[in-house]
């Protein structure tokens, strides 16, 4: 960390700086307040500083989230700023606004709020290069212009004829375009004067472009219009929330360019959030495509570091016009006052909520950031979440716009839903089969007819459930440090052919060749990717894994360039086949695509978890609408042992407001999200006994917290559950209890929250997980 050192602690202070510490500090919530000396008087809010903690004055990271020119306390006891990070970039203000109120919110202290919005490349400074930069410096007499030489003439020329925008210029960039060859004639007109030079650290980074994709609709749909126009009207004029359902195919992507570039027209920059690393090459093909002269920025962990940190740094410096990402990316530093419009993709999808702290969700935090900005935002998907669809047409709190339809030369597939079990009586061996005889034909057919097919199966390895056949045994094999069963992964390289897993606490260890309690061989059973994959190379011999044929999950995916690779070759037809996770759910557009299959609908559908149903139907939805976008016809076929099942049924039939209705009515009835408003404490601990010791001292102290005359009157509705233990309740050797919060508001939730967190009943740590808002409970 290169800072500027205050080499004089003891010089008069001239402001107070409260400042984020990137620890979890939360006895001070709005930051520990230093002093700031007279030589680093020009450290402003948003600004990374080094700061002394503790009592042994420990040089800390931090942030300055406030400035003032007097303070209420002791001045002889505050300490003093050390010094200023002058290799990071200062974080716009409605950044540092955003981090007060996500701190708040979630319950996390704001220093490591603050730490988790910049990428830790950006603050080891990684790919960044110090460049000579060279401006027109003091004038040349007119008597002297004779007697200059012709090429140092030429160079003053060249640097006056550049617009001011583009000066000052690097040193080797002003040779190549004043056609030099050498710096010698810079050199000497630096030396009389005649140029300046500064020096400036510049981000590099090696950059592999998306797939330009320029392609544009020849005409819009009527409701695309209507949507566009209503939307556009709010561009300008402040904050709104806008909810877009649009089915499958409906030409949601095509709405956001068109605001993007009503956007841009304003001289706006627009943010674009999306739920997966794999969506990002498409989308950012599109828009490089569409926005030739713009800048995209695109920001998500799949990056190398260097990369993040340029792209990081193109945004921070406002030159990015369009700013594309994951999660994170509603961090972007862009300046203030410069976002003109925030579009959050897929909006319903899990991915959004960060699993580890501070938990916040990336859509809500993106609303949140567009009120601070003064813009619209648009939440789209063809599956909003209920919070959303509630907000919009019960709470009335969101714009509601509509896309029934695919755009012309689009049908929505045929979904057919095929029990699993009346399947496999058709087989004639004994043999295990994962596709069923109706999926295995179509199969065949589609790519007799050289389409392409994609396969779902929302489990990656190969078994998932590792036992002794012997009946009398019953041996089965679990994670050492988890309360779950193992994952069998195929590893060809392993002598043992493979390796087992905890998806959990990610333990791996060797395969026994044997049962450890009575000797027999074991049996691998369960489904997954790798299974599957092995299945369609043995039946569909014109398959060739890595070459017609490719796995698409987070054991195949190194990194972006991987998801580039994987997805450029299905867009060019070279890949025949994906098979893979919910990565290749959602957002993908591939007009060669006539099958979707999946494999098993029911693996989250039986889950201790409300959300269980929603979660199937946006499942089986989306995936579905993979298929049938382009002018032949689609097919889903969907493989279940449950195939009565209401969210698998909607789901055929493309009727989420049907789901939604059914859905809610069960929701309000039970007294759950979105009617009401939850959080998930999670007490953790090695041993046994002080986890539920924990967690009953919790619960106590929540319940006074209700019970206490003071109190009592505000938090009436609140409802507690637990303590009890977790739907898994070890991962990683420590047991886990939880607690919930159920509240008829977020107000009143956070109100409880807060009090609970004054007392000192709540904090972000090891052993305690705050989830507001959660969107799993296992």
């Amino acid at each position: 960390m290169a800072v500027t050192q205050n080499l004089f602690p003891s010089e008069v202070a001239v402001a107070f700086a409260r400042v984020a510490v990137e620890r979890a500090v939360d006895r001070y919530p709005e930051g520990l307040t230093y002093a700031i000396p007279k030589s680093l008087e020009g450290i402003a809010e948003g600004d990374r500083v080094l700061v002394p903690l503790g009592k042994g004055n420990a040089p800390t990271a931090g942030y300055v989230i406030d400035i003032s020119t007097e303070t209420s306390l002791a001045t002889q006891h505050i300490k003093t700023v050390l010094g200023r990070d002058e290799s990071a970039a200062r974080l716009p203000a409605q950044l540092v606004e955003l981090a007060r109120w996500i701190s708040g919110y979630y319950i996390t202290p704001i220093g490591m709020t603050l730490a988790s919005m910049l990428p830790a490349a950006v603050k080891k400074n990684i790919g960044s290069v110090r460049k000579t930069m060279i401006d027109l410096g003091d004038p040349l007499p007119l008597d002297d212009q004779p007697s200059l030489p012709p090429k140092q003439r030429h160079v003053l020329t060249t640097l006056a004829s550049l617009s001011p925008e583009l000066r000052p210029v690097e040193l080797h960039r002003l040779v190549e375009i004043a056609g030099l060859q050498s710096i010698s004639p810079i050199k000497a007109l630096l030396k009389r004067g005649l140029v300046e030079a500064s020096h400036r650290s510049v981000v590099e980074a090696a950059w592999t472009e998306h797939a330009i994709d320029a392609r544009a609709p020849e005409a819009l749909t009527h409701d695309q219009i209507t949507v566009i126009e209503a939307v556009a009207e709010t561009l300008g004029r402040g904050f709104s929330t806008h909810l877009l359902y649009g089915v499958t195919g409906s030409g949601k992507t095509e709405v956001y360019i068109r605001l993007i570039q009503r956007t841009l027209d304003m001289g706006k920059t627009a943010v674009l959030l999306v739920p997966e690393i794999s969506l990002t090459p498409q989308t950012g093909g599109r828009l490089i495509g569409r926005f030739p002269h713009h800048r995209v920025a695109v920001l998500h962990s799949g990056l190398t570091a260097a990369q993040r940190h340029q792209q990081w740094a193109m945004a921070a410096e406002g030159n990015a016009h369009i700013v594309l990402g994951a999660r994170s990316a509603v961090f972007a530093p862009v300046p203030d006052d410069r976002i003109g419009l925030i579009i959050v993709d897929e909006e319903h999808d899990g991915s959004y909520k960060q699993d580890q702290a501070p938990r916040y969700h990336g859509r809500d935090v993106a609303i949140r950031r567009a009120q601070l900005a003064g813009c619209p935002i648009l939440l789209g998907s063809a599956t909003p979440s209920l919070e959303s669809w509630h907000n919009a047409t019960v709470r009335k709190t969101f714009h509601l716009h509509t896309l029934r339809h695919r755009v012309p030369g689009m049908k929505l597939p045929k979904v057919q839903v095929v029990d699993f079990r009346e399947q496999m009586k058709e087989r004639k061996d004994r043999h295990v089969h994962l596709l069923g005889p109706a999926l295995e034909s179509a199969i065949g057919r589609t790519l007799d007819q050289g389409g392409q097919v994609l396969l779902l199966l929302n489990r990656r390895g190969y078994a998932s459930y590792i036992a002794c056949p012997s009946s009398p045994c019953g041996w089965v094999m679990n994670c050492n440090h988890c309360d779950v069963t193992t994952v069998y992964h195929l590893h060809r390289k392993l002598k043992a052919g493979g390796y087992v897993q905890c998806h959990h606490c990610l333990n791996e260890q060797m395969l026994p060749p044997v049962c450890p309690q009575c000797g027999s061989k074991l049996s691998t059973f369960g489904l997954g990717t790798q299974r599957v994959e092995e299945e369609l190379a043995r039946k569909f011999p014109q398959l060739v894994e890595g070459q017609t044929m490719l796995r698409m999950d987070s054991d195949s995916m190194g990194g972006s360039r991987d998801f580039h690779s994987a997805l450029e070759r299905f867009g060019r037809g070279d890949l025949k086949l994906l098979v893979g996770t919910q990565m290749i759910a959602k957002g993908l557009d591939f007009p060669g695509v006539r099958l979707v299959g999946v494999i098993n609908a029911d693996t989250s559908i039986n889950l201790p978890d409300f959300r269980a149903s929603e979660r199937t139907f946006q499942l089986v939805n989306q995936v579905a609408g993979r298929a049938g976008r382009s002018a032949d016809p689609g097919l889903t076929i969907v493989q279940t042992f449950n195939p009565q099942t209401p969210a698998i049924q909607l789901a055929a039939r493309h009727d989420y407001e049907g789901f939604a209705t059914a859905e809610m009515h069960d929701r309000e009835g039970c007294g759950l999200p979105p009617f009401t408003r939850m959080s998930r404490i999670v007490i953790r601990d090695e041993d046994h006994v002080q986890c539920v010791t924990a967690a009953n001292r919790l619960a106590k102290g929540l319940n006074a917290l209700l019970t206490d005359d003071a109190t009592r009157k505000p938090f009436a509705d609140i409802r507690l559950r637990g303590p009890a233990p977790c739907p898994i309740a070890r991962i990683a050797d420590k047991h886990r209890q939880q607690v919930e919060i159920i509240a008829p508001n977020a107000a009143t939730l956070q109100k409880f929250l807060t009090a609970a967190r004054s007392q000192g009943l709540l904090h972000s740590g090891a052993d305690m997980a705050i989830d507001v808002d959660p969107v799993a409970l296992m």
